[in-house]
């Protein structure tokens, strides 16, 4: 081989290599353990620095919000969990006390976990069972059994009821 075909193999050796190594870390990187609360305390210190998704209801009074950090505790079957939020995005109206809560970031060494997102659950107001026009709202009636069961499978409203 002459001198600039051995350059040229270097060359493409380290660009492939550097292309593997890109991928694996962050296929890694982005990769996240879900866990409860309480699950999450029984790691104990192999949690710290992995990224995680922790599941818990935000417990009553531990809310606090300021423009730049929220901080709240997570609470399930009788475990808690310190949380603060530095993530940018405004957090979902259907977040505050009581809520069913995802946290998605990193348990630091204080032992805090460090979400960078929040995921709220919808409030039950949502799961009531009525639609437009139901219970609560002009004219209104519940909604029929088949359209609740058809919405739960994914499919359109079943023939015969009206979609808006």
């Amino acid at each position: 081989m002459r001198p600039t075909q051995i350059k040229m193999v270097v060359g493409i050796g380290v660009v492939v290599g550097a292309v593997v190594w890109l991928a694996v870390s962050g296929f890694d990187e982005s990769k996240a353990y879900f866990k409860t609360v309480p699950e999450l305390a029984a790691m104990g210190p192999e949690a710290m620095g992995k990224r995680i998704k922790v599941a818990g209801d935000v417990k009553a009074g531990s809310l606090h919000r300021d423009p730049y950090l929220t901080t709240f505790d997570l609470e399930l079957e009788g475990t808690t969990q310190a949380v603060a939020y530095t993530g940018k995005a405004i957090l979902p109206d259907t977040f505050k006390e009581g809520a069913k809560v995802v946290a998605d970031g990193r348990l630091r060494d204080d032992g805090v976990f460090e979400a960078k997102q929040i995921q709220a659950k919808c409030a039950s107001k949502y799961e009531s069972g009525v639609y437009p026009g139901g219970p609560g709202g002009p004219g209104g009636e519940a909604m029929p059994e088949a359209m609740r069961q058809a919405i739960e499978r994914g499919e359109s409203a079943p023939e015969g009821h009206a979609s808006e």
